[in-house]
């Protein structure tokens, strides 16, 4: 079991540790999957996911159909990407068999020297629904997500930005993300290895959910050591 394909092949949204703001994807699914590799910087991959499907159930009023019963066919991710040089585009869409729409990503990463950054930007097939690949983490707030769906329909785009300083060993990250559902999130972090296999990572986020009239400054400090 691990994540999606449609998560991991894209490469997430980020290296930051509050990342479950805005939905990216679905997480930890029994998967059968199949990537190729051409040897010159072109990959396809092929996911056949576990739809999770017991029986009818939904959320947000009907808006996101989660289950169907008597319900067995899988969900389906198919992507594929090119790297070269500092340049490399990948796009990969995912369909979900219960609500049967789906949705495509883009991602495109550049590197120029010490700095990286990358865009990326989904759609959703069918904006009136939520889906698999297009769904919410705000199921405890229904005025962030109206009961016809209609604001629903999903978006997002990343900037993230990485720089070495002097310090080999530390390195800065800034994403920030939108989201259709008037959820606007932005990450600032910093990763220090002073020394061999330990890590000290503080970062700040700030998150605006503007359907529902607030906003969050939230504040990580992180300890990791490896033995």
């Amino acid at each position: 079991m691990t994540d999606s394909q449609y998560n991991y092949y894209m490469g997430y949204a980020g290296n930051v540790i509050n990342d479950d703001v805005i939905y990216d994807g679905p997480k930890e699914l029994n998967q059968l999957t199949y990537k190729y590799d051409a040897g010159n910087g072109f990959t396809v991959i092929i996911s056949l996911e576990d739809s999770n499907s017991s029986g009818d159930t939904s959320s947000y009023g009907g808006a996101w159909q989660t289950g169907k019963g008597n319900h067995y066919a899988p969900d389906v991710v198919l992507g594929a990407g090119y790297t070269t040089g500092a340049w490399s585009p990948r796009v990969i869409g995912g369909y979900d068999s219960v609500v049967e729409e789906g949705v495509v990503k883009a991602r495109i990463d550049a590197g120029f020297g010490a700095f990286k950054a990358f865009l990326m930007g989904g759609w959703n097939t069918d904006g009136d629904k939520l889906n698999k690949y297009a769904g919410s983490y705000l199921n405890s707030n229904r005025s962030a997500c109206p009961t016809n769906g209609a604001e629903c329909g999903w978006a997002i785009g990343l900037l993230d930005r990485r720089q070495s300083y002097h310090d080999p060993e530390a390195a800065g990250q800034c994403p920030g993300g939108l989201h259709r559902s008037k959820i606007f999130a932005a990450t600032a972090n910093v990763a220090w290895r002073p020394v061999k296999d330990l890590l000290i990572e503080p970062e700040v986020s700030y998150t605006d959910w503007d359907a529902a009239d607030r906003d969050q400054w939230a504040g990580v400090l992180r300890f990791e050591r490896k033995f």
